[in-house]
């Protein structure tokens, strides 16, 4: 990080260091501009900042030509002070089962409604999008997230058609899991359709590069992969670890994930899973790093994204909610 800003390490050293709103200023600018700041609308540099208003001036003339820090970024037409932002980006960062916009609501003091917006606008900031393809050893393996049909209101198992249990109403999630041993595992979580040969196989494909040793179940979705793969598969009926062969590390993460959905968020609603999957893959990803780490990687994120309200709840066209 270029910053020159000492971090916090700690939750309470953070609330007190960003309760100043120049230091709040001065960090993400910091952030946005090590080398000097830019105008966001047309990348001048000739910009003057107006102390009293907190904002910057651009030169050139065109519309908007003052802007604030949050211009840009995931805090972009938010009322909300960057000290009560900066707060709850520590916090969704570094706890570990997550935490519920409720918390947020109790602890920063915001609404519980606004506190569940910010949270889906910073789990936008770890949104990574990573183009590159796992190698080496590699699990992939599927699960299936929703509620038990017997806690379900009747309404929504009417709505869903749930009837009995198993994986009916529910979301399938497939996980490709890269081992490394010394650095720790790196994941990628996806919504899929369904858990058809032809849609686990293609997102095979497209995340792991040919020749890799893939690690997966009997499920028969996977037959074929040895033509392009060194395919190893464990089955479950008869043991869950032969030497290296399992899937061990994709089922931990499946209890991890479980235990943050339904312990923390208790209900989430199929359209906006990937949301909370991207957020647990980045804590899952950076695991090995401190929380100032964690929380300085997220704050490096937060420009070029946006997310409207409109959007997340659906009203606006062509939102684009689940990621092809």
């Amino acid at each position: 990080m270029k910053t020159q800003i000492t971090l916090p390490t700690t939750l309470l050293e953070a609330i007190r260091y960003f309760s100043d709103p120049d230091v709040c200023l001065e960090f993400v600018r910091e952030l946005r501009w090590p080398h000097g700041v830019e105008c966001p609308h047309c990348g001048s540099e000739k910009v003057t900042f107006l102390k009293n208003a907190r904002l910057w001036k651009c030169h050139t003339k065109h519309a908007k030509q003052k802007f604030s820090v949050k211009v840009g970024t995931i805090f972009e037409d938010s009322p909300i002070g960057l000290d009560k932002w900066l707060a709850a980006v520590w916090m969704i960062a570094n706890c570990k089962n997550g935490i519920s916009s409720y918390e947020i609501h109790r602890e920063i003091g915001v609404t519980q409604k606004t506190g569940w917006f910010m949270m889906h606008r910073i789990r936008l900031a770890m949104q990574t999008g990573s183009f590159k393809k796992f190698s080496g050893q590699v699990e992939a393996d599927e699960t299936f997230i929703g509620g038990a049909a017997r806690n379900m209101h009747w309404r929504k198992k009417q709505a869903r058609e749930v009837k009995g249990r198993g994986s009916v109403g529910k979301t399938a999630v497939m996980g490709l899991l890269e081992r490394h041993p010394r650095n720790g595992s790196q994941v990628k979580l996806t919504v899929v359709p369904n858990t058809r040969w032809n849609t686990l196989q293609r997102k095979v494909r497209e995340n792991v590069e040919r020749g890799t040793e893939m690690h997966t179940d009997a499920l028969l979705s996977y037959t074929g992969l040895e033509h392009d793969y060194l395919h190893r598969v464990i089955d479950h009926a008869e043991s869950y670890v032969k030497g290296h062969i399992h899937t061990n590390g994709l089922e931990n993460f499946w209890s991890l994930l479980k235990r943050g959905l339904k312990g923390t968020y208790v209900s989430v609603e199929p359209f906006h899973l990937f949301r909370y999957l991207d957020e647990q893959t980045f804590r899952f990803n950076t695991r090995r790093g401190t929380n100032a780490e964690r929380f300085a990687e997220v704050m490096q994120m937060v420009a070029g994204k946006r997310l409207t309200y409109e959007k997340l709840t659906g009203k606006e066209s062509g939102d684009g909610l689940l990621p092809s």
